[in-house]
């Protein structure tokens, strides 16, 4: 059974010298059961820190068990483990595989730093499974090029040692060894399309045709390597594209045929870390957003992010809550939190320090104010008339001449005395409260 520690070994050997952690995602299944045996054995061989991370999802009456019973291995082999419980929001229109899966790894995320890799367990079985699902789905190349073997997740390495190992392997290693390990008895509810396929569709395949493991693990390479192919070629084109804050300019795609365009617009979406969007929905990006009137404020949601045009540009925003209602009264001296970690307002007496790179600053003077003063983020229906204009204008009006995007103009806090704009901050100062005696901070 050497064979799996040398398989094993040889997936790490590359990144070994950069190495400073190994992180194990441990669930306690066979396959995980066998890479906890082969990590902490490297580990042990190599001197690398080793730690498993068990995610304990509440879905099973027998989950407490099971996390015990991963607890005990670890200390049997003298690796640290963390246990971290995650609850799913069932509410929505996710599958309960695909909350539990991001649930996953969510929280292994948050034991990963740079220099570290995480392990998985998935094997060439699961990636039988994962391709027969993608073309299910009617993916493309990128789909049906399953998992990866090697990946960065955020700083860190995702690795997959065996992925070119069959369950049949792992399970005789597990027994040739003597180990034990949990059965979770979902993986026999065959309502989930993975055990539907693992248990009713991968036997007749593998028993009429023995190699189809091994042929599906050579598509797979074929169209991960194609889709490699078509980025290193299609790269220079979307550098091209590319503006400030990660913002694709419209223009640069406009002449591309529709085929080079949806590319450069899915290459956009992934390096932003983004889920691909479906083809109606690539449709409505550039149907909808991109080519909506000038005068519009076109927005298209893909999960927790949304895409924007703006200047021509497009932008991919996180989903912000409204901060429309809110407001905060503050004095000289203060120091206001803001909301949705916008940082700090301060207002003080001018000093004549240099403001730090992180801190938007503005002097003005508060003679002339008749009102407590607050903070706020509604800009409708106000009017400012900014110190160098000559004359007032709309909000609305003096946000775009400034080109600020829409979705940061009720973000941007604003200073009034009762309904006048004192200052709308990293902007200007009203022309009524012209000064030097006083500064206002925005320490972001």
């Amino acid at each position: 059974m050497s064979h799996l520690y040398q398989a094993f070994s040889s997936a790490l050997e590359s990144h070994l010298s950069s190495i400073n952690r190994i992180v194990i995602a441990f669930s306690g299944g066979v396959d995980s059961r066998v890479l906890l045996e082969l990590a902490a054995r490297y580990s042990r061989e190599q001197g690398v820190d080793c730690i498993a991370v068990h995610v304990h999802h509440g879905l099973s009456s027998n989950a407490d068990d099971w996390a015990e019973q991963c607890h005990q291995w670890c200390l049997e082999l003298g690796v640290t483990l963390y246990v971290e419980r995650v609850s799913l929001d069932t509410s929505g229109s996710e599958s309960l595989e695909k909350l539990a899966r991001d649930a996953r790894y969510g929280a292994l995320k948050t034991h990963l730093h740079k220099g570290n890799v995480l392990l998985t367990g998935q094997h060439q079985d699961d990636q039988l499974e994962t391709f027969l699902l993608a073309l299910k789905r009617g993916s493309g190349p990128k789909g049906l090029s399953s998992m990866a073997k090697v990946m960065s997740i955020g700083e860190a390495t995702l690795i997959r040692p065996l992925i070119g190992s069959s369950r049949q392997e792992i399970e005789a290693y597990a027994k040739h060894n003597g180990l034990t390990w949990v059965e979770d008895e979902s993986n026999q509810d065959q309502r989930f399309d993975r055990n539907f396929i693992r248990h009713e569709v991968t036997p007749k395949l593998v028993e009429r045709w023995p190699s189809f493991p091994e042929s599906v693990a050579r598509s797979a390479q074929l169209c991960a390597e194609q889709e490699l192919l078509l980025d290193e070629l299609i790269a220079p084109k979307l550098d091209q594209a590319l503006g400030l804050h990660n913002s694709l300019k419209i223009e640069s795609v406009l002449d591309c045929s529709s085929l080079m365009r949806a590319r450069l617009l899915r290459m956009w979406l992934s390096k932003s870390g983004l889920t691909m969007p479906s083809q109606k929905q690539l449709a409505l990006l550039w149907s909808e957003v991109a080519c909506a009137q000038q005068d519009a404020n076109p927005v298209l949601v893909l999960g927790d992010a949304e895409v924007r045009r703006f200047d021509n540009r497009l932008f991919i925003v996180e989903s912000q809550p409204s901060l429309e209602a809110w407001q905060a009264e503050i004095q000289l001296g203060q120091s206001l939190e803001l909301p949705d970690q916008l940082g700090f307002l301060s207002l003080r007496a001018s000093s004549g320090v240099v403001s730090k790179g992180s801190e938007d600053s503005l002097k003005l003077s508060l003679s002339n104010t008749t009102n407590p003063l607050k903070v706020i983020f509604n800009p409708e229906g106000l009017v400012a008339h900014p110190v160098g204009r000559g004359h007032s204008r709309k909000m609305k009006k003096l946000f775009q001449e400034y080109k600020i995007p829409s979705w940061l103009r009720r973000r941007t806090p604003i200073l009034m005395d009762g309904e006048n704009v004192v200052a709308v901050m990293g902007l200007f100062v009203d022309k009524r409260y012209q000064g030097q005696d006083c500064e206002a901070v925005w320490s972001k």
